[in-house]
């Protein structure tokens, strides 16, 4: 005789646990080129955030009775303390991860009810905070090509050095915006390009590279099924249709596509950040819409704003659209046209 079961049907070997290990694996491609570009101080970072995350974790679940094992160990609060730590400046100071992941932890997830509840997504909450709370903090990049020893950035990290003369990059973004308003139309991007440092082959010079990790990274999630098409391919359309149509229209005032995909946290957040499950929208024609949008916004904000990059901003303004998006693209009840 044969058996049959009910939907929904669910993969056997899929778990929370499962997902964010791989998650955590996706991002490492990101991470390598980073500890080559700048060095091991974003693995300090790492661990700083990472420990901050199971710190606070665990005193919210204390505190709201609710078991530490089965929860500490599903990965969760890893991967929001590993996804500020690569959005923060490799070299700020402690204290200043430490405060954004435990906001995160304590305010953006538990005190709306834990993981699976939170409205906004928690890591790019604690950047638009201590963006908004410390501007120089988070403006604060080192300089390509600056050879610091892993002690002495632990002491920049720990607060035992001065900051001043390290901290005289700037990212490829902030440098191409500060350089068109300065030069009031004197300038034009094409000589930018082609003339500052911090430019590279189509992008900023070795920051490309760790975009590129993110997208392997992020392409492998995809083969793996942790991720759909969906909502990288809106975000990726929606931030380069844009940018294109500027570029087009004026390429002496406005960068190419390509520049905009491979700077800033373009494909960090393409993979890592409008995928999230439980802030993002649940229907495929939604989280295309919600990615789509969410480029669009991350382009305006980063080139006409007042902010280096638009990720965050961008997705937490689509967080607040998610109910309407899912609620107008739900698809119909089988066996009814319309419903």
């Amino acid at each position: 005789m044969t058996e049959f079961s009910t939907p929904p049907y669910l993969l056997g070997q899929s778990s929370v646990r499962r997902v964010m290990l791989q998650v955590l694996i996706g991002l490492l491609p990101g991470i390598a080129a980073y500890v080559w570009l700048i060095g091991a101080s974003i693995v300090l970072q790492l661990l700083l955030a990472t420990l901050a995350a199971l710190a606070g974790e665990a005193l919210m679940l204390w505190l709201r009775g609710r078991p530490l094992a089965l929860f500490l160990s599903d990965g969760s609060a890893v991967v929001t303390a590993w996804l500020i730590a690569l959005a923060f400046p490799p070299l700020a100071p402690w204290w200043l991860i430490v405060v954004g992941t435990l906001f995160a932890i304590v305010v953006a997830k538990h005190l709306y009810g834990g993981l699976g509840q939170n409205p906004f997504n928690p890591a790019m909450i604690a950047f638009a905070v201590c963006i908004v709370s410390f501007p120089a903090l988070m403006s604060q990049w080192p300089a390509l090509g600056l050879k610091l020893t892993l002690i002495e950035q632990f002491k920049l990290i720990a607060g035992l050095a001065p900051r001043i003369d390290v901290m005289s990059g700037a990212t490829p973004l902030d440098a191409l915006k500060t350089a068109l308003k300065l030069g009031d139309g004197v300038v034009d991007v094409p000589t930018l390009l082609a003339t500052q440092n911090v430019f590279g082959n189509f992008a900023g010079r070795g920051w490309e590279w760790v975009t590129t990790g993110y997208l392997v990274g992020g392409l492998w999630l995809w083969q793996r099924r942790i991720v759909t098409w969906h909502a990288p391919l809106g975000f990726i359309g929606g931030l380069s249709l844009l940018a294109a149509v500027l570029w087009v229209w004026s390429p002496q005032q406005f960068a190419n596509p390509l520049f905009h995909l491979f700077s800033g946290g373009a494909m960090l957040g393409a993979f890592f950040i409008v995928t999230d499950p439980v802030s993002g929208c649940t229907t495929n024609k939604g989280k295309l819409i919600f990615g789509f949008a969410a480029g669009v916004m991350a382009y305006i904000i980063r080139v006409f704003g007042g902010y280096p990059d638009g990720v965050a901003f961008a997705v937490l303004l689509m967080n607040l659209c998610v109910p309407l998006i899912d609620m107008y693209t739900q698809p119909p009840i089988f066996g009814m046209k319309k419903q």
